[in-house]
């Protein structure tokens, strides 16, 4: 385990990813994804999320599926400075170990066009 702490970093994360109950959840999941999302919208509010914020001059990079973004800034200092902002405000947000100069954001797919602008 230890050679998976940091090559790749935390390559050791997934120590519990094939236990029953995890895959349980995950099928549960699945099930609500499939009756009680509708993903045409997801796309929609994704889009303008996107929309929103592609003229900030900060952001150099917007990556998108659906509501999971990557959001590329200048520096990892300005990535760190937006992620805890995010976390002063109530919205989770994580810069990526693998590439710090980037944060992700994946809003609820259940997010309302209100609540994003």
């Amino acid at each position: 385990l230890d050679q998976f702490t940091f090559n790749p970093m935390l390559g050791h994360i997934t120590t519990f990813g094939g236990h029953p109950v995890v895959c349980a959840a995950g099928h549960a999941c699945l099930e609500v994804l499939e009756s009680e999302i509708d993903f045409t919208e997801v796309e929609r509010l994704g889009a303008l999320l996107e929309s929103l914020l592609q003229d900030e001059p900060e952001i150099k990079e917007i990556r998108r599926i659906g509501m999971m973004f990557a959001f590329d800034m200048e520096s990892f200092e300005r990535v760190e400075k937006v992620v805890k902002k995010c976390l002063e405000k109530g919205l989770i947000s994580f810069w990526f170990l693998s590439h710090p100069y980037s944060f992700r954001l994946s809003p609820p797919l259940n997010i309302t066009e209100e609540e994003i602008r």
